[in-house]
């Protein structure tokens, strides 16, 4: 019990009845002796403990159960639609134990004692459907089930208003992704990589104004980027690479400001690299990869005006022709360049040579022609070198 907690309850009204206590000269209430009545408390108190609750926060007139005990029915709930737990991470999970105390369970502070703030059941070889009782975890914050054997659909969370951190990647996930993901209006992580998810990309993704990282890779969604994804300017990471989607790559997505990781290899996108994407500054820009395609059209001349601080670019097994822009050649933090398997035409740009942090350089099944660059000879740090499939002439720096 805690004390001076106006919601407790009154022992003197559990008592049985005796005569109402008389006041003292000096303005206090004292009770009677009655052997009686401590009896009657004693018997009464297991009683009461049970109406508190072992463990319990605080007790009130009107509540007989925890203020936790949605949560525990709904985490029980999910723990029947387990098949199997093969390495028993779940075994603390029944009613002895405090909710608290359960694996990968974290609780909330003083402000919601006892409530489910994390539930964290990461790579534990779980198998079985994600039941839909945990939308009944309402104080929620992250919830992270990525990398276990899960199947059926994607439960709707919408419910889930406190939800930031969502991770289900690396399951066996069917289904769509549920449109109801789009009112967790507090989610700036969202993983769903690596499952078997079909349809589209919802439309109403755009509704998602704090997210920061969106990764859908790995799945068979189909249909277009959706250019709602132009209201979420917090978006930092976007991966919806080995998919099926089609039609152009939005223009909306290179003009976000704080976009530094885009992934869209693997799919079925055609058109050119946007315009916007080399017309705004994307100084955040880091990791560009597009590869696995059906991308055409030439690279621009100026790539480097905004692309200047770009250290990984991707654009294999695309349809791509003209010169490589020797402005490639000014982007001085780049650490992998892979142009192979395109159309590229013309001789290696000598620039390449003033990329000295470069690691990795693919221009192999490509119509290059020409003297190798001597240049290339100078970069210390370059370990992989692909030049094969072109018409070049001379030996190797």
């Amino acid at each position: 019990m805690v004390a001076g907690d106006r919601t407790q309850p009154s022992l003197l009204m559990l008592s049985s009845p005796s005569p109402p206590p008389h006041h003292t000269g000096n303005g206090g209430l004292t009770c009677t002796s009655q052997p009686g009545r401590l009896t009657t408390l004693l018997k009464l108190m297991p009683l009461l403990l049970l109406c508190c609750g072992v463990g319990s926060v605080r007790c009130s007139s009107t509540a007989t159960v925890h203020d936790n005990s949605t949560d525990m029915i709904s985490l029980l709930d999910f723990k029947r639609a387990i098949t199997n737990d093969s390495r028993h991470a779940l075994r603390s999970w029944h009613a002895r134990v405090p909710l608290c105390r359960w694996k990968g369970v974290v609780c909330s502070g003083p402000k919601h004692p006892g409530r489910v703030m994390e539930l964290n059941l990461h790579f534990l070889s779980l198998s079985g459907t994600i039941s839909p009782s945990l939308r009944n975890l309402t104080f929620l914050r992250r919830l992270d089930l990525s990398m276990n054997g899960f199947t059926g659909e994607i439960p709707p969370f919408n419910r889930l208003q406190r939800l930031e951190y969502l991770d289900l990647s690396d399951n066996s996930l069917r289904g769509i992704v549920p449109d109801t993901l789009t009112n967790c209006s507090n989610l700036w992580y969202l993983f769903l990589s690596r499952n078997l998810l079909l349809g589209e990309v919802p439309s109403g993704i755009g509704r998602l104004s704090n997210l920061a990282w969106l990764h859908l890779g790995g799945n068979n969604l189909t249909g277009e980027i959706p250019p709602s994804l132009k209201n979420i300017s917090r978006l930092e990471g976007i991966s919806l690479a080995d998919n099926k989607l089609t039609g152009t790559i939005p223009d909306e997505l290179a003009k976000l400001p704080n976009l530094s990781y885009l992934q869209l290899a693997k799919n079925r996108l055609s058109g050119g690299i946007p315009e916007a994407l080399y017309k705004y500054n994307q100084s955040s820009l880091l990791y560009l990869s597009l590869g696995s395609n059906m991308l055409e059209k030439t690279l621009p001349s100026n790539f480097d005006d905004t692309l200047q601080n770009l250290e990984v670019l991707i654009l294999y097994e695309n349809n791509f022709e003209g010169h490589i822009p020797a402005a490639l050649g000014n982007i001085s933090g780049l650490d992998w360049l892979d142009l192979s398997f395109n159309n590229f035409v013309g001789q290696v740009p000598s620039s390449f040579g003033n990329l000295g942090l470069l690691h990795h350089l693919d221009l192999q099944q490509n119509n290059l022609s020409g003297f190798i660059p001597g240049e290339l000879g100078g970069l210390q740090h370059l370990t992989n070198l692909y030049l094969s499939d072109n018409n070049l002439e001379g030996g190797v720096p």
